[in-house]
């Protein structure tokens, strides 16, 4: 997956390496995505991304604007025949929201899941409480399923409902022109 690359509308989707190492620790610690991510110390991401750099099922790429990277998506397959889906999560450098760049990512990613693997469903699953992440899934098409009730913890303490969210291939919607 290292060598793979995705071009978007405005983003590119690519591998990931040990140099990006830094940055995406850097991104994940801000408070921002630490609400929804958790505040995994700087050494538990670095491992945590070092682990993906140069796996042979690296699901992990990032997402770079004008190459610059300001995020990363990851994905997993559930490869049983019966109940055959992709599944993505992505986090974006707070600075860059509102630009229409999440959208394009997924987009981007669940178009390569498309024609690359044949999948024909997908899930995603923020927050309950994460209305921009919500909004940003239902700019490419992924429509609420359910209310996962108290369905993570980060903090050891306190449990969070989690909203399932699916996407159909032929549902998939393209970019908003304006």
């Amino acid at each position: 997956m290292i060598g793979l690359r995705l071009d978007g509308e405005r983003v590119t989707l690519r591998g990931l390496t040990a140099a990006d190492v830094p940055r995406l620790v850097e991104i994940r610690r801000q408070a921002e995505i630490v609400t929804w991510w958790g505040d995994d110390g700087p050494d538990e991401l670095a491992a945590e991304f070092g682990n993906q750099v140069g796996a042979v099922d690296n699901t992990m790429m990032v997402i770079e604007l004008d190459g610059t990277t300001i995020g990363a998506i990851q994905w997993y397959a559930n490869e049983d025949p019966q109940f055959r889906h992709a599944g993505m999560d992505l986090f974006l450098d707070p600075a860059v929201r509102g630009r229409g760049l999440g959208p394009d990512a997924v987009r981007t990613l669940v178009r390569h899941l498309i024609d690359g693997y044949g999948h024909h469903r997908f899930v995603i699953d923020p927050s309950a409480r994460n209305a921009a992440a919500i909004r940003c899934y239902e700019k490419v098409g992924f429509r609420p399923v359910g209310v996962m009730r108290e369905y993570e913890c980060l903090d050891g303490r306190v449990w969070r409902d989690g909203l399932l969210m699916d996407l159909l291939a032929r549902e998939l919607l393209p970019p908003d022109p304006g």
